[in-house]
Parts: C-alpha cells; structure tokens; sequence
C-alpha cells in the first residue's frame, strides 16, 4: 500500500499493518521498517517492538516460536523518519535461541530488545483463571458506544480513534476521557484484529506484542484521575517485556485483563494478561511508564 493516509476500513488497515511489520531487509542481519500511515507525532511503542521482532524472527529457526521479549525505549521515534533495526546473533542453544535487537532513527538507538525463542516440548501446566467479565458479545461495539455518547468532543475522540486503529476494542469499563475521576488501577478489554490473516504464529505473536503497548499504561493512573489529555501530563513507555504462553490468535477475541500494584516516583508499574475466550491465559505482559505530573502554573 502506497498511501500515506489509513484506510477507511479496519480490513484495508489491517493490510496497511501487515504491510507495516513487513520489514525490509537492507544488509546483513539489518532492516528497515516502514512509516504508520497517516502517523504524526512519536511513533507508537508497540510498532517498534512488533518490527523489532519480524527483524529478529527471520533470522530464528521456523520450529522455535518466540516464547518473551524485554525492551528498553530510549528515545521517542518520530513518524517523519522509518526505522533501521540491526539485529545480533546472540545464542542458538539445543532448546533456546537469542536476538537482541537494536532500533534506530538517524544513527541513534530508539529501542533495545532481547527476544528469545523455544523449541516447543511438554511440560507441567497450570495458570491463573480468568476474570470473570462479561464477554465481547455482551458488549457494545465501538460504533455502537460513539453512537450512544451524549458529549460531542468525548464522540470525536473516540471516533478518531476507531478510524485509525486496525485493532477493534471493546472496553469492559465505562471511563470518560474528558473527565477522568479516582478509580481502581484494573481495567479489562476485549480485542481483536479486524480481519483475520491466516496461521503464521509469528505474525500472530508478533500484533499481540505490539497490541500489548495499547492501553497498559493507562492503568496506572486510574487511581489519580487523570489521563494523557490532563494538562501538565506526561506518559511514556519506559520498559516492556512480554511471555507468550501458548499458541494464539489475535484475529479471534482475546481479553486483556490489566492492573497497577504501584505507582511513585514518576513512574507507574502495570501488568497484563491474555485471555482467549475459553479463559487459557495464552500471553503475560509488565511495564513500567513515565507518569510525570507538573500541574500548570496559573
């Protein structure tokens, strides 16, 4: 896709990001991963680290799905410039293979990312149950919440949103983004990519990666009744680590289920889950995030 603008709908920008993850590769274990269409401002978190991993995955054996991945963002990338990932061979073990990933713009690191890969074999299971939330068909779709929305600002945002995202959502909870008010760190939602792209695990692994950037940070100010609109607030992603589970697909419902057991010092901690709907906990997910508040003067 040519166009520098997102589709008008979620099947043509779910094509425009499997073209996004598409990277390109420019030399030896190097790569160049395109601009979001119709992006402005920093490059979204989640878009580097899902690049970063397709770069890594071609260079990892087909049998040895990624099983984590830890990251450092270091600076934030700007939508004007694509980004180069150089990738290093770090380990191929009879079970375990390592890639640590570099993003740059302009010669300089914007991420980090260590990402390791496992041979599939069997083992003792067990796992956390699901919470118990009404499910996705329970819920109103999101043109159904923007029809119902009485505050017209409150209508534009969220429709802003839908026509850019590849990725549908449907919030458990009803939380104002005009007016945020104090409330527990948790928060769950149900998504799904919007049309489905076929059985390659990698590429399914690698939209739940950058799926999981959506949102998490959020979390830790619920408690504080404020959000990234709140004049004198300033959010980013500082670190992110994500462990695939089990087998997934993210063109069927999954339930994200997230929490914040502590914020300080400027920064905010927040956890994740995911859920398919039969409640297998298929991937977890930690951050930590800038949460900066200089309240402005007069």
């Amino acid at each position: 896709m040519d166009s520098d603008q997102p589709a008008a709908t979620i099947e043509g920008r779910v094509e425009q990001l499997l073209h996004l993850l598409d990277v390109r590769e420019t030399g030896e274990l190097a790569f160049r991963g395109s601009r979001q269409p119709g992006g402005i401002g920093r490059v979204f978190g989640g878009q580097v680290i899902a690049q970063g991993l397709i770069a890594a995955q071609r260079d990892v054996a087909p049998d040895r799905p990624l099983h984590s991945l830890h990251c450092y963002f270091m600076r934030a990338g700007t939508e004007e410039l694509e980004i180069d990932y150089v990738v290093r061979r770090d380990f191929d073990g009879g079970s375990f293979s390592t890639r640590r990933i570099i993003a740059m713009q302009e010669e300089r690191p914007i991420l980090t990312m260590t990402a390791s890969f496992h041979r599939r074999e069997d083992g003792f299971t067990h796992q956390e149950a699901m919470p118990d939330v009404p499910g996705p068909n329970d819920l109103p779709t999101e043109a159904e919440r923007i029809a119902r929305e009485t505050d017209p600002e409150t209508a534009r945002f969220a429709n802003r949103f839908q026509k850019m995202r590849p990725i549908e959502v449907r919030p458990v909870e009803n939380r104002s983004f005009l007016n945020p008010t104090p409330t527990d760190g948790v928060q769950h939602t149900w998504l799904r990519l919007g049309a489905p792209i076929g059985d390659d695990q990698g590429l399914h692994r690698a939209i739940l990666a950058y799926a999981s950037d959506m949102m998490l940070l959020g979390t830790c100010v619920l408690p504080h009744g404020v959000n990234w609109r709140t004049p004198g607030m300033m959010t980013a992603s500082l670190d992110h680590a994500v462990w695939i589970h089990d087998d997934l697909r993210v063109d069927d419902w999954l339930l994200y289920a997230m929490d914040s057991p502590w914020a300080g010092g400027g920064r905010g901690f927040n956890r994740g889950r995911f859920y398919t709907q039969d409640g297998r906990l298929v991937a977890s997910v930690a951050q930590e995030g800038l949460i900066r508040y200089r309240p402005p003067v007069g």
